[in-house]
């Protein structure tokens, strides 16, 4: 019975997940703090201060100005977590991912264009003579 359990806990993917939702949790407040800090008072710049009104807009009886407001911060959070973090980081990654070993075959086809380069300068000086 235990050592299922142990097999269950110490697989990769339960630890990475539940790394990923203590790492998620801790970095949805830098997010925060990030929209709150700088975000937030540039769109009371433009709008005038209309922000805090979004939220009080009532169609019927249904606060859709919640809706609205929690739509906007979703986009506003994915926005950031995107351009701040995913982006610059998949750049990474692709920097410095180990590149595989070309293969035979592009190993040859890669010795037989450098052969017909330097045939091809060789030519060219033939023809400046």
């Amino acid at each position: 019975m235990f050592k299922g359990f142990r097999d269950f806990v110490l697989r990769g993917n339960v630890v990475d997940l539940a790394v990923a939702v203590v790492i998620g949790a801790a970095f949805g407040q830098v997010v925060d703090g990030f929209i709150a800090a700088f975000i937030d008072p540039l769109i009371a710049i433009l709008l005038g201060g209309a922000g805090e009104e979004l939220a009080s807009i009532v169609f019927g009886n249904f606060p859709i100005g919640l809706f609205l407001s929690a739509l906007v911060t979703f986009l506003l959070k994915a926005a950031v977590v995107y351009f701040f973090i995913v982006r610059p980081f998949g750049d990474l990654a692709a920097k410095y991912a180990p590149r595989p070993e070309p293969t035979d075959d592009v190993k040859l086809l890669t010795e037989i264009r450098d052969l017909q380069r330097q045939q091809v300068a060789a030519l060219q000086r033939d023809e400046r003579k």
